[in-house]
């Protein structure tokens, strides 16, 4: 039976809508893995002292992976892609945040909980985040949060945060035409 697993999708850095659209294909080409929907497109106010406006939104997938599995071939998208991680670094709150060109975040798989020194699921801030969570309740509205016992739209109801989010321009996410070189 396939496992239930929502990736939140985050990018700053480049052509953030080819980014985004890339990250979604390569998670599409996961192994027994398979996106079953997309929540909308979001622009959002970078946090942190981070230049530069994000694109977010989350997907759903179903995948036979396990959650570790998952979780090590979405660090290989981002290496791939050219996110570059500081070792054995993590941000404390705002600090250490850093422009990406992309991020992956396991943020539920199944109903699980886990606590792990490389995993921690759910993702321990998607409830301080309306750029997780304003996708999120498009997605799985009343996704009951395993250790909060709260639902998505509750959360993202009460969620008192000072970052703007709004839905990205169409046109913001249309793939370039290519460009035809005329030969002479």
């Amino acid at each position: 039976m396939p496992h239930r697993a929502f990736i939140g999708i985050g990018t700053n850095l480049g052509d953030r809508a080819t980014n985004y659209r890339e990250a979604i294909l390569r998670i599409a080409g996961l192994p027994d893995t398979r996106v079953v929907r997309q929540s909308s497109i979001y622009e959002t106010e970078p946090v942190g002292g981070v230049k530069g406006a994000f694109l977010n939104g989350v997907v759903e997938v179903e995948t036979e992976l396990l959650a570790d599995a998952l979780m090590r071939r979405l660090l290989a998208i981002e290496r791939t892609m050219g996110r570059r991680r500081t070792p054995g670094r993590k941000p404390q709150r705002h600090a250490g945040y850093r422009p990406r060109v992309i991020d992956l975040d396991l943020l539920f798989f199944d109903k699980e909980t886990i606590a792990t020194r490389t995993l921690q699921v759910p993702h321990p801030r998607l409830h301080e985040r309306r750029f997780v969570l304003a996708p999120m309740a498009e997605l799985a509205p009343a996704l009951i949060h395993p250790k909060l016992n709260a639902s998505i739209s509750d959360l993202l109801a009460n969620l008192k945060s000072p970052y703007r989010v709004t839905l990205a321009r169409a046109d913001l996410l249309r793939p370039r035409p290519k460009r035809e070189v005329a030969i002479r």
